[in-house]
């Protein structure tokens, strides 16, 4: 058990980090018009050795809140040097996405939750 909670809470390294999140940011601010962000936004929270790309929008009746659903998961594997895909299910566990196999392409994995061939990512 210490072992498995070790491995999670291994943080990317700083460029894998930056590298990351240039790769979201350019991701998010493509899916989403800007005049549209008022109404959905999309975001990303590292943990550890995880990044998960999240949807926003103003939660129902409060508009001035806003409620994060998650959409997809990135998990680094520092021995490797490889990005595996998850989704999220219905109670928010996530599940390794059987699609795709791991690899050091950030950006084929980003890709593949963008064209998201199953539904599985944006329903």
């Amino acid at each position: 058990m210490d072992l498995i909670l070790w491995e999670w809470f291994v943080t990317l390294s700083e460029f894998t980090r930056k590298q990351a999140e240039s790769k979201l940011k350019a991701f998010c601010d493509r899916r989403i018009p800007a005049q549209l962000r008022k109404e959905v936004r999309l975001g990303w929270k590292f943990r550890g050795n995880a990044v998960t790309l999240f949807e926003s929008r103003p939660s129902f009746p409060d508009r001035a809140t806003w409620v994060n659903i998650p959409i997809a998961q990135f998990r680094f594997d520092e021995q490797e040097k490889t990005w595996e895909l998850y989704q999220a299910d219905r109670n928010g566990r996530w599940h390794w996405y059987i699609n795709v196999v791991a690899t050091p392409d950030f950006d084929a994995l980003l890709a593949e939750v963008d064209a998201d061939p199953t539904g599985i990512f944006w329903g």
